[in-house]
C-alpha cells in the first residue's frame, strides 16, 4: 500500500482550526500497519491532539526507533520534522535535538521492545533527566515485526501465539517512569480515544518530561486453536495452488470506561483486558499516591489508566542545565567563541 498516495485535495467545507489548518493537514501517509492495529489509533490521536491544540505542524519534532511502533510517524504530521533512530536510541538523539534547538515541539514514538529492552537504559536517563517530550509507548506486549515473541513488558502468565507460557516478571515503564522522576505519567489505551486524546494534549504542553503507556492490541498473532481467523483455519479451509499468509480485517477493539469504573475488554485472541479509570477524586500531584495505587489495582489484575500524575511545576533539562533562551542552533559565531578573554575568565573561574 506504500505506493498509493493520499490525494491532495481538500474538501473546501472542511472545519479549520485557529490557524488555519483542517485535520487532514496533520496526516501523513497511508498506514502499512495489519487492519485494526490499535497504533493506527494512537496515530489518529495524535493527529486530532494536535489539530485541538493548533500546533503548527513544522513546530514539531517527530522522532522514533525501530518496530510497528516505530513505523507509525509516518502515517501522522506529514510536515512535521522527523528522525527515525535504530532500535532503542530515540531517547538520546532526541535529547540532542531539544538541546539544540528548544523551540520545537517534542514527540517521541516508541515500543514496548524499543523501549522496555534494547532502549531499557535511554529511556530511564531521558526520564530522570527531564527532557521535555511527548514520550508515547505503544504497549503490545509482544515483537510484532519478528512473528510475535514475549517483549519485555508481556505479564508473568501471558500465553504466547504458540501457546508458549511466559515466566518472566514483567517491566512496567509507567512505574519506572513514576520512579525516575517523570513530571506527567499517564496510561490508556488505544481503543478509548475520549481518554486518550485528552492526555496527549496534556503530555504535549506539559513543561518537562511526559510519558504515556499506550495498551496498543497486536492483532496480527492470536493465532489459537478454534478462531475462524487464525492462519491454521484459512489454510485448512482455503483451497489455492501455493500457501501463502495473510491477515483478514478485523474491527478494531474499543471501550470507554467512566471515572472509577472497571471495564472488561475481551481481545481478538479471547483474553480479557480489565481497564480501571481514575476516580473522578483521584489526586494525581501526588507521586507516591499514585505508584501504591496503580500496584494495588495491578494486584487485582486490572490495569489503571488515565493521568496517574503530574507535576504542575516542572521543569526540564534546560532549566537544569541554564542554557541561553535562544536556541543553539541560532546562536551565531561571537556568542559561541567569545574568545580568548572570555575562556581566561571561565577557566579562572573553574581553579
Amino acid at each position: 500500500m506504500t505506493y498509493i498516495a493520499k490525494p491532495r485535495l481538500h474538501h473546501p467545507t472542511l472545519e479549520t482550526n485557529k490557524v488555519g489548518y483542517t485535520r487532514r493537514d496533520y496526516e501523513g501517509k497511508i498506514s502499512t500497519l495489519c487492519a485494526g492495529c490499535g497504533h493506527d489509533s494512537i496515530s489518529a490521536a495524535i493527529i486530532q491532539a494536535c489539530w485541538e491544540l493548533d500546533i503548527e505542524p513544522h513546530r514539531v519534532a517527530k522522532l522514533s526507533g525501530i518496530g510497528c511502533s516505530s513505523k507509525t510517524p509516518d502515517y501522522f504530521l506529514g510536515a512535521s520534522h522527523g528522525f527515525n533512530t535504530v532500535h532503542g536510541r530515540m531517547p538520546s538523539v532526541l535529547t540532542g535535538a531539544n538541546l539544540a534547538n528548544r523551540d520545537l515541539l517534542y514527540l517521541g514514538v516508541s515500543g514496548d521492545g524499543d523501549s522496555a529492552s534494547i532502549g531499557l537504559g535511554q529511556f530511564a536517563h531521558a526520564m530522570r533527566r527531564g527532557v521535555r517530550m511527548a514520550y508515547i509507548v505503544e504497549n503490545n506486549g509482544v515483537y510484532g515485526l519478528t512473528k510475535g515473541q514475549f517483549s519485555a513488558t508481556a505479564d508473568s502468565g501471558s500465553k504466547s501465539k504458540k501457546g508458549v507460557i511466559n515466566s518472566d516478571s514483567p517491566v512496567d515503564l509507567v512505574a519506572m517512569a513514576l520512579q525516575l522522576g517523570a513530571t506527567y505519567v499517564g496510561r490508556s489505551f488505544s481503543g478509548n480515544k475520549a481518554q486518550l486524546v485528552p492526555l496527549i494534549k496534556g503530555a504535549i504542553t506539559h513543561g518537562g518530561a511526559a510519558f504515556i503507556d499506550v495498551i496498543s492490541p497486536c492483532v496480527a498473532f492470536n493465532n489459537h486453536p478454534g478462531s475462524t481467523k487464525s492462519y491454521d483455519y484459512v489454510r485448512e479451509h482455503n483451497e489455492a495452488v501455493s500457501r501463502i499468509d495473510f491477515i483478514t480485517e478485523r474491527e478494531e477493539i474499543t471501550a470507554v470506561a467512566q471515572p472509577g469504573e472497571v471495564v472488561d475488554v475481551r481481545q481478538h485472541d479471547g483474553s480479557l483486558l480489565r481497564l480501571r479509570s481514575l476516580h473522578a477524586d483521584y489526586d494525581a500531584t501526588n507521586r507516591y499516591t499514585a505508584m501504591a495505587y496503580m500496584q494495588e489495582h495491578q494486584a487485582r489484575g486490572e490495569i489503571v489508566t488515565g493521568l496517574l500524575y503530574v507535576d504542575p511545576l516542572a521543569t526540564d533539562l534546560h532549566t537544569a542545565l541554564n542554557t541561553s533562551a535562544k536556541p543553539l542552533n541560532e546562536l551565531d559565531v561571537p556568542q559561541l567563541c567569545p574568545g580568548a578573554p572570555a575562556l581566561d575568565k571561565l577557566n579562572a573561574s573553574l581553579r
